[in-house]
């Protein structure tokens, strides 16, 4: 894109004063900030050091100092940053960090796991708890949110603000800080100390946000002290696509923006030269959905396109058609580097992942790579299966002994190898608990004669282990539905394979996917697995976005209209991602289970 058009030019000429840019998919938004700066520069004579251009990832702020410096490599001390890159500037100025001031993760981690040890809490899959707590730190700090307001999601009120405050504590005792801790210090030191936010202010006078959408509250006001009187802020991004309130992200604030800047000009970027006019059309047809947004005509420089929906028995069918469609790009030559298959979370690439897997479809993922065979109910399912098959290892027998509860002791395990006869003999004065324990055994000689898919139905249903996880999930406060759902996805799972032996080849097989998977470099070949959120800013020739049923898309945790409208916000930026073909796609069964299609699909007509 070397012209701009009409809209284009009038951002890019905008000199004083606040500027809202309305910046939709493939509307060149990189090229308005990048021409912007240049003018600036050369029509307004500001000195390039006095620029702040800021956006949310190193990448994103790497590419665009880039593309500036191709096109004015004599132009150079504009300042291009992520907020938090900025922000420890500011900090480093002001109280002399380092980068050994930032914690590292394993230390975090580290002071996490101790104080939930003191606390004495308890869960089942570490990883998982941790990061769930960290993300509600981080949301408390980045919403400005007080403490005392917060109730957590991940374990009781009480316990949850005693681990932030001995979080905060230990940061505090050790003089680290993390990345939440970057803005709300540097909230803290422009609000207390005005002679250094002045300083700041004068070093940059003109301050242009990428992805304004994304902001959250700390940012924006930190944005606003440093924009100050001048209020040379040029803000681009767009509204439909803001997906990252679970971040801290608040639209309303791209949305009740005027309240803010009386003299705020607009300029709505509605061309969209990535996607072709029935995927353009298709889309706007679902982001009208929404009520909170600012009304758009958005037109394709493009013609045709293709939009194909498809709905199939279940997601094995799903699967099946995206590899016989890949076969035939392959035949067809065209590159799998510009095919991606979407979804909502990223354990909604486990089957897919599994068939590209068995039918050798090189791909790549910028998540990190789910999988099922790794969670702790599936290690105790897999406890079961082992035992069955001859496994006397007091390892497996501890994780299953009271899953159902059964009352058995861990003592009455007393050696490496567990012996039936000796274990049994041990509650010869507790004959009702000895009884528990034959059943078991019982149990187990019969789940040895069963197919794998077979085994895990009985295990869950006959054994009892749906009921541990019904008084589980009580327990913890946590929803029932979903441990089921992973259950019932690795119920599924299993249902290919004739043995257990066949099938613990594949789940080998699998992780040593999984792992070189880990070890590969972000641009190995492949089609792309990747979930709306990861998908944002990218671009492919065909799109296939799977499992389009509710309570997948839209996710069933969203209740309220606002959680509808992001949801739909997040399948519109996976959409506009498709340069000429998309693929909508659905089943009639998810895990095993009759699913209905998504609302959305009846939304665009779809359906």
């Amino acid at each position: 894109m070397n012209i701009p058009d009409k809209s284009q030019l009038k951002a890019i000429r905008h000199g004083e004063g606040p500027m809202l840019v309305l910046a939709g998919p493939g509307s060149g938004k990189t090229f308005v900030v990048t021409k912007r700066v240049e003018n600036l520069i050369n029509e307004y004579k500001v000195s390039p050091g006095k620029i702040l251009v800021i956006t949310f990832t190193r990448t994103a702020a790497g590419e665009m100092r880039d593309r500036f410096l191709t096109m004015n490599p004599d132009c150079r001390g504009v300042t291009f940053g992520t907020f938090h890159a900025v922000f420890f500037m500011i900090l480093k100025n002001a109280y002399g960090y380092t980068a050994e001031n930032i914690i590292r993760e394993d230390e975090r981690f580290f002071i996490m796991k101790n104080l939930i040890r003191q606390l004495k809490l308890e869960y089942e899959d570490e990883n998982d708890f941790i990061g769930n707590i960290f993300s509600e730190i981080s949301l408390i700090k980045n919403t400005g949110i007080e403490l005392s307001n917060y109730y957590s999601t991940s374990c009781g009120t009480d316990e949850f603000r005693r681990l932030y405050v001995g979080y905060d504590k230990a940061l505090r005792r050790t003089n680290k800080i993390d990345f939440d801790d970057m803005l709300t210090f540097t909230y803290e030191l422009f609000d207390m100390r005005k002679d250094i936010l002045a300083m700041w202010q004068r070093k940059f006078e003109y301050i242009l946000i990428d992805e304004f959408q994304d902001v959250n509250k700390v940012q924006y006001d930190i944005a606003l002290m440093l924009a100050g009187k001048r209020a040379n802020l040029f803000m681009v991004g767009d509204d439909d696509q803001s997906i990252y309130r679970f971040r801290g992200a608040d639209p309303k604030i791209m949305l009740n923006i005027k309240d803010d800047f009386k003299n705020l000009k607009t300029v709505n970027l509605s061309v969209n030269y990535r996607c072709p006019e029935n995927i353009t059309d298709v889309a706007m047809q679902l982001i009208s959905q929404n009520s909170a947004r600012y009304e758009k005509d958005i037109i394709s420089r493009n013609q045709g396109g293709r939009v194909v929906r498809r709905l199939f028995e279940d997601q094995w069918k799903e699967s099946d058609f995206i590899i016989k469609k890949l076969r035939e790009y392959e035949d067809d030559g065209i590159d799998l580097n510009n095919v991606a298959v979407l979804f909502r979370v990223n354990t909604g690439c486990r089957l897919i992942a599994e068939k590209f897997t068995e039918y050798n479809i090189t791909f790549q993922m910028r998540d990190s790579f789910p999988s099922i065979y790794d969670h702790w109910m599936a290690k105790d399912i897999f406890a079961y299966m082992d035992i069955a098959h001859g496994s006397r290892k007091r390892e497996d027998f501890l994780l299953i002994i009271n899953r159902p509860k059964r009352y058995i002791s861990r003592e009455s395990l007393e050696y490496s190898e567990v012996a039936f006869d000796v274990w049994q003999a041990f509650y010869s004065e507790q004959p009702w608990i000895e009884k528990r324990i034959e059943d078991l055994q019982k149990d187990l000689k019969f789940i040895k004669k069963l197919s794998p898919f077979a085994a895990v139905n009985y295990i869950r249903k006959s054994v009892g282990y749906d009921e541990f996880i019904k008084e589980y999930a009580t327990f913890r406060h946590i929803n029932k539905d979903e441990l089921f759902d992973t259950l019932d996805e690795l119920t599924e799972s299993a249902k290919p394979f004739d043995t257990y032996e066949k099938w613990l080849e594949h789940i080998v097989e699998f992780k040593d996917i999984q792992k070189k998977n880990k070890e590969m470099n972000p641009n190995t070949d492949g089609v792309s697995l990747l979930t709306f959120h990861s998908a944002k800013g990218l671009e492919f020739e065909k799109v296939f976005i799977i499992d389009m049923n509710e309570d997948v898309i839209p996710y069933k945790k969203a209740v309220l209209p606002e959680d509808i409208e992001e949801e739909r916000r997040m399948l519109y930026v996976g959409m506009t991602r498709a340069i000429s073909e998309l693929y909508l796609l659905s089943a009639k069964k998810i895990h095993g289970k009759e699913a209905d299609d998504s609302q959305f699909l009846y939304e665009m007509d779809m359906a």
